[in-house]
């Protein structure tokens, strides 16, 4: 729950109570910092804007949910400890459900609020073991953003007091997510071996003999990864003599 026992804490609650009686868009900031009990002074030390209030509250969620969330466990599935962590989220979203609707119907969120959305993946996809460092990180982050955004607007509207709609919601996408996400780890992979080769500069494709790149399997395409010889022409070699007569 959100502490209100410290002005920032009370500034996100009244703005989430007052999202909860009208349209967000007929919230104002002298409204919500009314509502906590300070003024506009006050409420600008803390925030400037509606967009860091919701920052603000999503961060909140995203430190219960990582209380509640259960750790994966041995054996587990990564899809299972996804499905996991995303109904914590959920459970700790629950009192804020009425209010999360009329900040939704807003439409699409500003860059701010999809930057702190995009961190969110990031802590849930921590929380159930999985690694979003590189760039197969970021297209999990991104993978799991289409997931969550498809089942939020389901959850958002599920009367059953267990959830259910939203539970197999939930497990049918993380199914087909996991076989996308799959196939665009492997491109991720395969990007991420270019761009450490392509980072070493123009040296970077003539390696001493015996030498190559630990991300790279032999043979994989890329100039340089032949089982550790330079190409024909790269600094430092002969060129090729001329072929022999025919017998």
């Amino acid at each position: 729950m959100i502490d209100e026992t410290k002005a920032d804490g009370r500034i996100i609650a009244s703005a989430m109570r007052l999202a909860g009686e009208k349209p967000w868009r007929d919230v104002g900031l002298a409204e919500i910092a009314s509502g906590a009990g300070l003024t506009l002074v006050d409420m600008k030390q803390h925030f400037a804007s509606k967009s860091e209030i919701l920052q603000a509250f999503s961060r909140q969620i995203d430190d219960e949910m990582l209380r509640a969330a259960p750790p994966p466990t041995s054996g587990q599935s990564t899809r299972d400890a996804l499905f996991e962590v995303i109904m914590a989220r959920f459970d700790a979203l629950a009192p804020y459900r009425t209010a999360l609707r009329s900040i939704v119907g807003e439409g699409l969120p500003d860059p701010l609020m999809l930057r702190q959305l995009l961190a969110s993946q990031h802590w849930m996809l921590q929380a159930a073991g999985v690694d979003t460092d590189g760039p197969a990180g970021a297209v999990r982050i991104a993978g799991l953003m289409s997931v969550y955004a498809q089942v939020f607007r389901t959850w958002l509207d599920d009367e059953d007091p267990g959830f259910a709609r939203t539970m197999a919601a939930l497990d049918r996408r993380l199914r087909s997510g996991e076989r996308s996400l799959q196939a665009l780890d492997d491109i991720a992979g395969i990007g991420d071996r270019l761009i450490r080769i392509l980072a070493r500069g123009p040296r970077g494709f003539a390696r001493r003999p015996g030498e190559r790149d630990a991300g790279a399997p032999f043979g994989s395409g890329v100039p340089g990864d032949d089982g550790g010889q330079p190409y024909p022409g790269a600094p430092g070699t002969q060129p090729a003599p001329p072929p022999g007569p025919r017998q």
